[in-house]
């Protein structure tokens, strides 16, 4: 077989496996920009790192001269970060929280009274035992008979 016949029939299966790599590519590059606007960072890092080897998927085009595949897939991933951090800049910037107290009269207003935590209250249970509850933790300890 020739080089020309051996070209064509790479290029006959390299090309489809090069589109297919570029479409997965794209997804991941979506799931990377929503998750930028979100502030996911692990996910757009997952994102991220599937879209690395899905990439690579579509170099296999460019064997026989086929580089569109190569350029979608870098193309979208950059355009949807870029579009997930602006997203994320707005979004962030419109939410800025509130000061509690305005600050034309933050010298007049007086501070909150600072509150004592409440004791925690003992229990007895139907085997004999005291149970104190300390918010989410129940400590539990036998009742001495005396």
């Amino acid at each position: 077989m020739t080089s020309l016949g051996v070209s064509n029939s790479l290029s006959a299966v390299l090309v489809p496996i090069g589109w297919v790599g570029a479409a997965l590519a794209v997804i991941c590059a979506v799931i990377a920009g929503i998750a930028v606007a979100r502030g996911a960072g692990g996910l757009s890092g997952g994102a991220v790192g599937l879209w690395i080897p899905t990439t690579m998927l579509s170099v296999t085009a460019s064997f026989a001269n086929e580089w569109m595949p190569l350029v979608a897939a870098t193309g979208a991933l950059v355009a949807m970060l870029v579009l997930g951090g602006t997203v994320r800049a707005i979004v962030s910037t419109a939410q800025a929280p509130e000061p509690a107290y305005p600050r034309s009269n933050a010298s007049t207003t007086p501070a909150p009274a600072a509150r004592k935590p409440a004791a925690p209250s003992p229990r007895t249970s139907a085997v004999g035992q005291v149970t104190t509850s300390t918010g989410g933790l129940a400590l539990t300890r036998p009742v001495r008979s005396t």
